[in-house]
């Protein structure tokens, strides 16, 4: 059960608003983000270095986020619109600027990060569950990881890369879990 909550959430890094009342309605939105969730995953060019996060409330979905190229954006919306029960996709995905110097910082911090053998668990799978987003040299690490020391590694191993900033949006499962159990 923990590791199918884990992939989940950290395959395709969505946040939910729902509010989960208990409402058919709710149930019914909650099995649409699950089914997006699944659709986003099996997205071959979905990588580390993209984050798509995803509202839904009544079968409307706003996708939220950033990705490396347009195409990507283009093709994520497709994909969602074709998931059944979906009435229309709001696209607040923001595509990231080209960049050398942030390629070079992706790759390297992603390295760093799965190099370390106290990541090596995260790495296994198609869609490792730690993301690299990077703007103009600024960081964000976004995902899930097992525990807080994870989440301040991980943060630690960015800080020593150089980087303009770093924003850590990592969470932990338990983090997950608790905010799902939330009425």
């Amino acid at each position: 059960m923990f590791k199918k909550m884990l992939f989940f959430a950290a395959a395709f890094t969505m946040s939910a608003s729902l509010a989960l009342a208990g409402t058919t309605e709710d149930r019914k939105d909650l099995q649409l983000f699950k089914d997006i969730a699944k659709s986003v995953n099996r997205y071959p060019h979905f990588t580390i270095f993209d984050d798509v996060t995803a509202r839904v409330s009544d079968g409307i979905v706003t996708l939220t986020g950033k990705v490396t190229m347009p195409y990507k954006r283009d093709d994520i919306m497709k994909r969602v619109a074709d998931v059944a029960g979906v009435i229309e996709v709001r696209d607040d995905i923001e595509v990231l600027p080209v960049s050398r110097f942030d390629d070079q910082l992706r790759y390297q911090i992603a390295r760093r990060i799965y190099n370390n053998p106290n990541f090596w668990n995260y790495a296994i799978g198609p869609n490792p569950s730690i993301h690299v987003i990077v703007d103009h040299g600024h960081v964000a690490l976004t995902g899930v990881v097992n525990s807080e020391t994870d989440r301040m590694l991980a943060r630690s191993l960015v800080d020593q890369v150089g980087v303009m900033s770093v924003k850590n949006e990592l969470k932990t499962a338990a983090e997950l879990r608790d905010a799902r159990e939330k009425p």
